[in-house]
């Protein structure tokens, strides 16, 4: 009787059925990622998710699957709850290295599908998640995401290739339900609203309608008028780092638009007044943005961080919707198959039990609370597996698997 009810309990933590929810959204050019400096950036990344908790995050400038793996394995392992990612294809539509990429909630949304919008330049990135809600089963809720990164600099060659680009996508955009929920997001590149990429986007007449969540249309460009929703440069300088560019915040190049309906559809709506360039306190036009004056709502501590992870500001909003969220996917799946540590203060060697399921098809990475990697194993064939740490320092360590169902597993080293 007591197992059943333990069972019992499991499930219904598992399955947390919620009404109202809100869900946090960002988009970030990452900026040369992971080469460029300085080399600890996943772990400044980390300090940066672990402060905002985006539910859906889309980046740009992302080089390499393992950089995609450094993202999954230590930036995003800093709460209780699972995330997922897509799958990392170089770009397609050039000789460009740096692609886009999406990270989402695994106990809250699943993903359908991903293709790829190949245009003159760089790919533009199509993925399709999929709500966990309680009626998904008879009316799904899905989110079509594009994630972008168009042509740089100015001149009229550089804003037709933007044009081109954006082309691209609104040709596309007659193939999907009228109803649809879109969001298009990424380092656009323009210098103002009367740009043709950006005006092309915000067409009215297009298959779907975007918006502008803030609507401030102008001169963005190194105008002050503006400074509170510029998202470039963080630096005034490029010098510290050797990547990226210099001038101080005084452009908006990155953004996040929305289909029409999300502006007032109570099952998936933007809510009013979240948009924002985050880490922006809207008094540092040409300025580093960790420079000291600029004092407000974003502390010292998150602005220098931000300033040392990329020239680019994070663009975030938040969603809400009056459907039931259940916490279920992966997390569900994971009563059965998870990996369980069974000694949680350690001196010698960590205990893991691994399900019969998993053989063949996991390997373990061992990190400490800075983010460093300290020790890689993989294992074959064994359902109880020791992992020798009887060399580490005392402290708190963290076990990441290969899964993407797989929350980190922390142990405490000590020496007797």
């Amino acid at each position: 009787m007591i197992k059943k009810i333990f069972i019992a309990a499991i499930i219904f933590c598992t399955l947390q059925v919620q009404g109202q929810e809100t869900l946090k959204v960002m988009f970030y050019n990452l900026l040369e990622f992971p080469s460029a400096s300085p080399g600890n950036r996943d772990v400044i990344l980390r300090n940066i998710m672990e402060e905002y908790q985006p539910d859906i995050f889309m980046v740009c400038e992302l080089e390499s699957e393992e950089g995609a793996n450094e993202i999954l394995n230590t930036s995003l392992t800093f709460g209780d709850f699972p995330y997922g990612r897509a799958t990392f294809q170089p770009n397609t539509s050039s000789g460009a290295d740096i692609q886009q990429l999406i990270f989402y909630r695994a106990d809250k949304f699943s993903l359908e599908n991903s293709e790829i919008i190949q245009t003159t330049v760089r790919d533009i990135n199509r993925y399709i998640l999929q709500l966990n809600t309680a009626n998904g089963g008879s009316d799904p809720l899905d989110l079509n995401i594009y994630v972008s990164h168009l042509k740089s600099s100015q001149g009229s060659s550089n804003e037709n290739l933007r044009l081109s680009m954006v082309n691209e996508f609104t040709s596309t955009l007659n193939t999907l339900d009228p109803d649809s929920y879109v969001i298009f997001a990424g380092d656009l590149n323009v210098y103002d609203s009367d740009e043709p990429a950006y005006q092309e986007l915000l067409d009215p007449t297009n298959d779907i309608v975007l918006k502008d969540p803030i609507e401030l249309p102008g001169d963005w460009s190194n105008n002050i008028s503006f400074q509170g929703i510029h998202t470039q440069s963080t630096r005034e300088s490029s010098g510290p780092f050797g990547a990226g560019a210099g001038g101080g915040l005084d452009d908006r190049f990155d953004f996040i638009l929305l289909s029409e309906n999300m502006l007032t559809n109570p099952r998936l709506r933007y809510v009013t007044d979240t948009y924002k360039a985050y880490g922006n306190n809207g008094n540092c036009f040409n300025q580093d943005v960790s420079a000291s004056n600029c004092t407000g709502e974003f502390s010292q501590q998150i602005r220098t961080r931000l300033f040392g992870m990329s020239d680019h500001l994070p663009v975030v909003l938040e969603l809400e919707t009056n459907e039931e969220i259940i916490l279920s996917g992966t997390e569900f799946d994971a009563v059965i198959k998870q990996i369980k540590i069974n000694n949680t203060l350690v001196k010698n060697k960590v205990s893991l039990d691994i399900p019969e399921v998993l053989f063949n098809e996991v390997s373990f990475t061992i990190y400490n609370t800075l983010g460093q990697k300290i020790k890689y194993i993989s294992t074959k064939n064994s359902h109880k597996n020791l992992i020798d740490v009887s060399s580490f320092p005392e402290g708190i360590y963290y076990i990441k698997t290969n899964l993407s169902n797989n929350t980190p597993l922390k142990f405490i080293k000590t020496t007797f």
